[in-house]
């Protein structure tokens, strides 16, 4: 966890996580991605692959997108407080972009005597284009 939380009674619908802010997605990241993941969709590096099947250029995996939104979150709070992470492809990931990563508060609610904070995620490019939507559920760590 790199960034402190507010105590649970500070926390307010609105605020937002600190933003992750990603280098430009290169081809070496994909490649690196495709071995992490095990997806060797050829679409994600082979630029021969990605014209014949109409794309102008190989292009980011959609997980990989999901995966920054995973580090948002724990970069925000421990892995174990996720309770649920549902997410939503957009747009694709262009080879260059830079992506940015957000988040907000939409609801603290509490259950099962758990306090519990929906957010609201997002993946997006610096023209401001959603890539990724996306909600999490996070039970709230004790108070810091």
């Amino acid at each position: 966890m790199t960034h402190p939380l507010p105590n649970w009674d500070a926390l307010a619908i609105g605020d937002t996580l600190p933003a992750l802010v990603l280098p430009p997605i290169s081809r070496h990241t994909l490649a690196l991605y495709c071995g992490a993941s095990g997806d060797h969709n050829p679409i994600h590096v082979d630029i021969d692959f990605a014209r014949s099947a109409g794309m102008d250029d190989v292009f980011a995996h959609g997980m990989l997108s999901a995966a920054w939104l995973g580090r948002l979150l724990t970069d925000w709070l421990p892995q174990s407080a996720i309770r649920s992470l549902d997410i939503r492809f957009a747009a694709i990931t262009q080879v260059g972009e830079v992506i940015t990563c957000t988040g907000r508060v939409s609801e603290k609610l509490e259950r099962h005597g758990e306090r519990l904070a929906r957010l609201q995620l997002a993946t997006a490019n610096a023209d401001g284009v959603i890539k990724l939507a996306g909600e999490a559920l996070v039970a709230w760590p004790c108070s810091t």
